[in-house]
């Protein structure tokens, strides 16, 4: 393994395969169905979620931070591994007390070196900058450097999703009741964006098919370093498809070595909800 160790948490929605094969630790964050408590990814698939999430009657899930103990005890066993120091990088501040944990961890541990970066995004945003510091660590470069390195990449990454809905964003808490209504009465397909630790709405459409065609153009309105293409429930055809016209649309092409395809998975689906489908992208410089 590399002598500096990455650690993200579960609201990266890196899948199992894609963090082993970088050799990234995942921390999980919780999420609860009813009475019932889950580790994101542990005891609890993205199958598994969808699942019980579209269930008749199912119990709206919630999400809770990871512990700091739960991060200490993983950056514990990367240094018992053989690492000489951490980054840690963990969904947006301003959306989860996360980041807070794993500060909290990095004190437990003062006498090592650990460096926790905000990614300022979520899901596959923060995934991407994990991959980034991954392969940054394999060609040698510190642990410092590789957090300034996320950190400046972090002012790149944009997301892109058309939901059915804002009801689930607003049941989460990251939006407001107001906006979710407005969202409501228009019957529209909302379309979110994630930048700079904000949840806000990039555009309001009429019909799926409007949505769909509306996030193909933000996705590739710029040269685009790498892509990651985001579903809840989507079909494997319908994902395939999407992929397939973002990826053809990209100005200048991107390399297919830098696309990935994302379940969004149990730490930042309740918050989207069924039928979401859209992409993260890493802009070029």
């Amino acid at each position: 393994m590399s002598r500096v160790a990455i650690v993200t948490d579960s609201a990266s929605d890196l899948t199992t395969e894609q963090a082993r094969a970088a050799g990234i630790r995942i921390v999980p964050l919780e999420v609860t169905f009813g009475s019932q408590r889950f580790k994101a990814g542990v005891d609890l698939t993205t199958e598994a979620f969808w699942e019980r999430m579209v269930a008749p009657d199912a119990p709206f899930p919630t999400t809770a931070a990871a512990s700091p103990g739960d991060f200490r005890a993983i950056f514990s066993e990367m240094f018992d591994a053989g690492a000489d120091a951490i980054v840690c990088v963990n969904v947006a501040g301003t959306l989860s007390g996360t980041i807070k944990s794993a500060t909290i961890a990095r004190e437990m541990l003062a006498d090592r070196e650990i460096h926790v970066v905000d990614s300022t995004s979520a899901s596959m945003g923060e995934g991407m900058l994990a991959l980034l510091g991954a392969e940054v660590a394999a060609a040698g470069s510190g642990a410092a450097e590789i957090g300034e390195r996320m950190r400046d990449r972090a002012a790149d990454l944009n997301v892109f999703v058309a939901l059915d809905t804002l009801e689930y964003l607003r049941k989460g808490g990251r939006i407001s009741g107001t906006q979710a209504a407005i969202g409501g009465f228009l019957s529209v397909k909302p379309i979110i964006t994630i930048k700079d630790g904000a949840v806000d709405t990039a555009d309001r459409v009429r019909t799926r098919s409007k949505a769909r065609e509306r996030v193909l153009e933000l996705l590739t309105q710029r040269p685009v370093e790498r892509l990651a293409i985001l579903y809840t429930t989507s079909t494997p055809e319908e994902v395939q498809a999407f992929k397939d016209e973002v990826v053809g649309r990209v100005p200048g092409g991107v390399d297919a070595g830098r696309v990935t395809v994302n379940p969004v998975g149990p730490s930042v689906g309740p918050h989207l909800g069924p039928g979401c489908l859209g992409g993260v992208v890493l802009y070029a410089r």
